[in-house]
Order: structure tokens, then sequence, then C-alpha cells
């Protein structure tokens, strides 16, 4: 008879981004495991085997009978991710007993021969093709991720848009696709932050998709109509080479005060209270498989300015204030000042705002990773 341990259904999931980062993967991996921390009933069931590169991160949920964390890197051995992700992690997870890895980082472990959930996105296949891009990524992704594509045992989309486009990009069939869309935070009580002057806000990563260079051209061309406005940017500067400190620096000069103000990163509280207060989020991406953070700031009644995209469409409906052409900044400028001005449609968007956060929380993304790992392991 096999002993209760040997009856847990053993799943790994790959951890790293959430050591150091706040943003993209790292959230979408933390919200999952805090959903999952709250139902202990699982550890009759399943044990999760959580793989870290260098080391564990403070986060109490992680805490839970549920887990298992798992340092990867041997000591006096070089931290490395490629080691981490494609030899100790591999290696650790035979030995742990898994029967499924959860990849979220876009690639597959071509030593991995068990069951596998890899979640993909169209982006990754426009960096494997960006000169911009460093050699040694677009080596990787273009490896890694292709055959993620190839020989996973399932493929997770995080839009319906998302799942065509990676069917077509990667020849994948939909019959290997999963489509599980992200999540938005319940509204909390805040208290403490606050900004006196009006300000549009821009949260994430600043890649050259985001269009964050563009967006900012657009802020200072229509600044003198709006005293007092303010451009607040939360994320790393993304573009290769980096540009917004100088562009920022720049903007402020010609302005005369400091009208762009930027940090690297903030505490979820604080992002919170900044949503709270903000006029409006920018987040004018061209390409995007879901694109959380105007998603999140709606949560707190702020509409968005995002691109008119497929998935954008499909996330938002007409409840946001569409960019037609987003790689140029006189397009932007009509969409912030629209934004800005027309309290009709603010209030409208307002008004809408709870049916569309409906369909994306956490919790209904987690109940849906667990129906996708209940019908692969």
């Amino acid at each position: 008879m096999l002993k209760d341990s040997e009856k847990l259904i053993r799943i790994g999931i790959e951890c790293e981004s959430t050591e150091e980062d706040t943003y993209g993967v790292s959230r979408m991996v933390r919200k999952l495991l805090e959903q999952l921390a709250l139902r202990p009933e699982l550890a009759k069931t399943h044990r999760f085997y959580l793989y870290f590169k260098r080391r564990v991160p403070d986060f109490p949920f992680l805490n839970s009978p549920l887990f298992v964390k798992v340092v990867t890197t041997p000591k006096r051995f070089p931290i490395s991710f490629n080691l981490h992700y494609h030899v100790w992690m591999v290696a650790r997870a035979y030995r742990d007993g898994v029967r499924m890895l959860y990849l979220p980082a876009y690639q597959l472990p071509l030593l991995w021969f068990r069951k596998s959930l890899v979640m993909l996105t169209e982006d990754i296949w426009r960096e494997m093709r960006n000169p911009r891009v460093p050699f040694r990524y677009r080596i990787s992704y273009s490896i890694f991720s292709n055959w993620a594509a190839m020989a996973a045992t399932r493929i997770m989309a995080i839009s319906s848009t998302s799942a065509q486009n990676l069917a077509r990009l990667f020849h994948i069939s939909p019959s290997r696709i999963v489509v599980n869309p992200l999540g938005v935070e319940p509204v909390r009580e805040l208290h403490g932050l606050t900004r006196t002057q009006p300000y549009l806000l821009y949260v994430g990563q600043a890649f050259e998709r985001r269009r964050l260079k563009e967006t900012l051209e657009a802020f200072e061309s229509i600044a003198s109509d709006f005293p007092g406005l303010q451009f607040v940017i939360i994320g790393p500067d993304k573009y290769q080479p980096p540009l917004i400190r100088s562009l920022t620096t720049a903007i402020n000069d010609r302005l005369g005060r400091d009208a762009v103000v930027h940090f690297e990163r903030v505490n979820d509280q604080e992002l919170a209270l900044l949503y709270r207060n903000a006029q409006a989020v920018a987040y004018i991406s061209s390409t995007e498989a879901f694109g959380l953070p105007p998603l999140e700031a709606l949560a707190y009644g702020a509409p968005a300015i995002i691109a008119d995209t497929d998935v954008s469409r499909e996330i938002f409906g007409d409840d946001a204030f569409y960019v037609t052409q987003p790689d140029h900044s006189d397009s932007i400028a009509q969409a912030l000042r629209a934004a800005l001005t027309g309290n009709g449609k603010r209030e409208s968007i307002r008004q809408h705002a709870p049916a569309v956060l409906s369909r994306y929380t956490w919790q209904t993304h987690a109940d849906r990773f667990l129906k996708i790992i209940s019908d692969i392991a």
C-alpha cells in the first residue's frame, strides 16, 4: 500500500523571477502562490515544489505546508540563471519525484522529459528577432522557447487573443494551448501617501514596445495646457540603450519644472495609492499578451489609455481611451487630452468597471491553474 506522502501530486514551479523583481512574471507567480496558500485543503492531495535560484524571498504565504522551498544552486557554484533553469532545477525536480513542472519564464529545459506547462507570449517570438535585444537572450529564447512550443505538454496563454497569436506564430496546435487570464487584487482601504498635484501614471518595465518614449513626448506637447500636471513613471528602463532618465531630465528642463517623476519601484501599498489618485494610467503597448497595469488601475477608478489592439478590446471593450497609432506621439497626445477632459467617458468607464473586473481575479486564475495541472498530471 502506498504511503500518504507517495499519493501526493508533486508539482514543480519555477520561481526565480520572484527573488528580485516585482513586475511581469514575478507578479503573476507571487499572486498564484498567494492564492494556493489560501487553500490548506490542497495539502491532502498536492505538494508544490518551489524552485529558486539563490534565495527564498521573505513572503509570509511561502510558509504554507503546501510548499517545499528549494534553492537549486549548490554552494560554491556561480549564480547562473541558465544553470539554475536547465541543470540544477531539472536534476532536483527528478530527485523530488515531481510529476509536472510549471515554467512561467517562456522556456522548456531540454533535459526535462516529464510533463510540463509552459507560459508563452507572442512578445517572446518578437524578442527572438529584435536586434536590440542582447544576442545571448535571443539565442536562449530561440532554442528553449521554440522547444517549449514543440515539446511542452501544454502551453499556457494569458488571453484568447494571445492564444490565437501563439498558434499562428509558433505553429502550435490549438488543442495544446490553454487560456488562463491574469487577475486583479481586491481594492484595499488605503492611508498615507497622497499627491496634491494631478498626474498621469505609467507602471511597468519600460520596453520599447510599450511606447513610453512616445508617451513622454506626447505629455510634453500637452503639458502647457494642463498647469501643474505631472507624469509619474514606476518601473525600470528596459530600452537598449537606456534613455528614460535622460529624456525625463530634458523634458523637465524644457518645461521648467519637475513635470516627469521616475521611480524604479514602489511597494504594493504605494502602488495602490498611486493608482487611486491618478487621473489616468497610460500603458500604450503596441504588442501585449495581456497587460496587467491598466486593469489594476481600473480597480481603483483610474481609466486606461491604451493602444487599440485585439487584446485591449478583448479585455476592456469600449471602456478605455484608445490610441489608434501607438508609435506616433501625436496620436498618443490626442488620447491623453481626451482622458483628461472627457468627464462623461471617464464616468462611464468607472460605472462599467465592476463588470470588466469580475472576469479577471487571481482566485479564478488559481482555479484555472489547478484545473489545468489536474488535467495534465
